[in-house]
């Protein structure tokens, strides 16, 4: 049976690792080409003896005894694309610390400004990169290398690029569309017949990218989001009628607004992209809303911005194909006042959202943690000369992930999944806020 997680290799590995891992008996630093680790791990009794690849396999990250490129020839370029999120500086600077103190690469440029500092037209020159230069950049958000949306249709204009300069590894950091473009890129090579490893790092403040079970700055999300829900539930609870509203970012999917109300246990409405609600009508939102706030004295809502967007008017596209969201947070807030207000109850409305102050961070601990390992293992995959793939963690290990697989389609909340169950059980919302007369 063919895997479908199977990842592309530039050819060989002839050449002995100069890393220096510590022996010692029983140690094993260097993973084998064999090591696999499976993606789908729950089984029915009796189930037990299934095939594992019925349950697919990935390839495991980490250091080879043997790698494909030789260090002192290679020339490595980091990409930072899309919007902003905590922990891309960790990422570049770990990237560019294991190339330089474990495998003696010292030519290694930054990309500005996403794709589009990779087109023929670009203003912008490649950033040479080393230790001094990336040592301090993780204690600051944002990027080093600057990002932008856009240009990675350009597949071929930019493999002449890489060409042109001589570049032998592309790290590519981003998201869906960012890796979508490393796969056209990493296919435009091959039909080239061109050893050049493609290497992506997951970057989803969403946490939406599918086979990568958790994405690089999204625990700093939950945690700048998690504030502002204490300053609005404060807010709210401290006045009369008061009603808290915080909008945060989740454009598909709800993970940031789910994991941010089971974190502070005062929400008592969540809103998602997932679950589609009514807002007027008995048993619609506002219906829930009001008797809430009668029952209470104030109440809190947390909505991602992708929810409801049937409401909202969509503006258009981004460079980078995304759609632009209608502003359900400000929509919210007006059907609230406006409701409230046609019943002669009055209410304290708080409103806050923290999305960009949030994007803009730097990484929190655990993240920059992680971020540390993604770049290290993004580098010790590329130098085995894997490419078409990213690095991300399945079932807490470290895997190897065929681009395409990852990007293809988006992770989003189950809603008749756990996570939406033990948000609904810890908010006492129901289930589904639909109107009585709704089918």
């Amino acid at each position: 049976m063919t895997n479908p997680f199977e990842i592309r290799r530039l050819g060989p590995c002839l050449i002995p690792s100069p890393l220096k891992l510590r022996a010692g008996p029983g140690a094993r630093h260097f993973v084998d080409d064999g090591e696999r680790v499976l993606c789908n791990i729950e089984v029915m009794e009796g189930e037990e003896e299934i095939h594992s690849s019925e349950r697919g396999v990935l390839e495991k990250a980490g250091p080879r005894e043997n790698i494909f490129f030789p260090p002192g020839r290679v020339h490595a370029a980091i990409v930072t694309c899309g919007g902003l999120c905590p922990g891309l500086n960790d990422v570049v600077r770990s990237i560019v610390m294991t190339l330089y103190e474990q495998y003696g690469v010292t030519n290694v440029s930054g990309v500005r400004y996403g794709y589009r500092g990779l087109l023929p037209d670009a203003p912008w020159s490649l950033m040479k990169l080393d230790p001094t230069v990336v040592a301090h950049i993780h204690r600051a958000g944002g990027t080093i290398l600057g990002t932008a949306r856009g240009g990675g249709e350009r597949t071929k204009d930019i493999v002449d690029t890489l060409q042109r300069q001589g570049i032998d590894v592309l790290f590519t950091i981003g998201g869906d569309g960012t890796q979508r473009g490393a796969a056209l890129i990493a296919d435009e090579i091959q039909a080239r017949g061109l050893p050049i490893a493609v290497v992506g790092v997951p970057k989803t403040i969403d946490n939406d990218l599918s086979f990568v079970e958790k994405s690089f700055g999204f625990e700093t999300a939950v945690s700048e989001a998690l504030r502002a829900v204490d300053g609005a539930h404060t807010e709210a609870a401290d006045s009369v009628n008061g009603v808290g509203l915080v909008k945060v970012m989740g454009r598909d999917s709800g993970f940031i607004a789910a994991h941010t109300a089971l974190a502070s246990n005062d929400v008592d409405f969540v809103l998602i992209p997932e679950v589609p609600f009514d807002i007027e009508g008995e048993g619609g939102f506002l219906w829930h809303l009001e008797a809430r706030v009668r029952d209470s004295g104030h109440a809190m809502v947390l909505v991602a911005e992708g929810a409801g967007q049937s409401y909202v008017e969509m503006e258009g596209y981004d460079a980078g194909g995304n759609k632009k969201l209608g502003d359900i947070g400000v929509y919210l807030r007006k059907a609230i006042e406006k409701h409230f207000a046609e019943r002669g109850l009055e209410i304290s409305m708080k409103y806050i959202d923290p999305s960009y102050m949030v994007r803009s961070l730097p990484a929190c601990a655990s993240d920059s943690i992680y971020c540390a390992r993604l770049g290290a293992n993004a580098v010790h995959a590329a130098m085995a000369g894997r490419t078409a793939c990213l690095v991300g963690r399945v079932n807490n290990r470290l895997v190897h992930v065929p681009i395409g697989g990852a990007s293809a389609r988006r992770n989003r909340v189950d809603p008749d999944g756990p996570l939406w169950r033990d948000v609904v059980s810890d908010t006492g919302q129901p289930a589904l806020l639909k109107a009585a007369s709704a089918p």
